[in-house]
């Protein structure tokens, strides 16, 4: 029963995600009929981007938002704090950002987090190591990452 629903939910945010990107390439071909060149019309057709799709690379690179309290405060600096792929480089953020968020950071700094050792009962066990990256963004720039949370 739950497969059946699963579909159709996922069917129709597909559907509710290619409905502004026709639209768009619509008014694009619109405009481009009305000043009567071609090149508008591929100029504008790149700038479309769906809402919520990014590439591998940004998937592997920025694996989830650092939602702390440390990272809250530090948001009124404009610094956001992600998680990160273990071999990410500070180049291979800065591309994700932008790519994810449309904003490129004038800083990214990078800190390898050991993880943390822990007990589950008698037996000792540790959580596993990550990388951490603090970006900073240009003054009166914004991203939401705190959104479904």
């Amino acid at each position: 029963m739950t497969g059946l629903l699963d579909r159709w939910s996922k069917r129709k945010q597909q559907e509710q995600l290619n409905k502004p990107v026709e639209k768009a390439k619509a008014e694009d071909k619109a405009v481009a009929k009305a000043s009567g060149t071609k090149k508008a019309e591929k100029t504008e057709a790149k700038v479309v981007k769906v809402a919520g799709k990014i590439s591998d690379m940004a998937n592997k690179v920025l694996v989830r938002p650092l939602i702390t309290e440390k990272s809250a405060v530090m948001q009124s600096n404009n610094k956001y704090g992600f998680v990160v792929g273990r071999s990410a480089t500070k180049t291979q953020i800065k591309k994700a950002i932008k790519e994810a968020y449309d904003v490129m950071p004038t800083s990214v700094n990078t800190i390898n987090m050991d993880g943390k050792r822990v007990r589950f009962g008698r037996s000792n066990g540790r959580r596993s190591d990550f990388k951490k990256a603090l970006i900073t963004l240009p003054a009166g720039k914004t991203i939401t990452i705190h959104e479904g949370v």
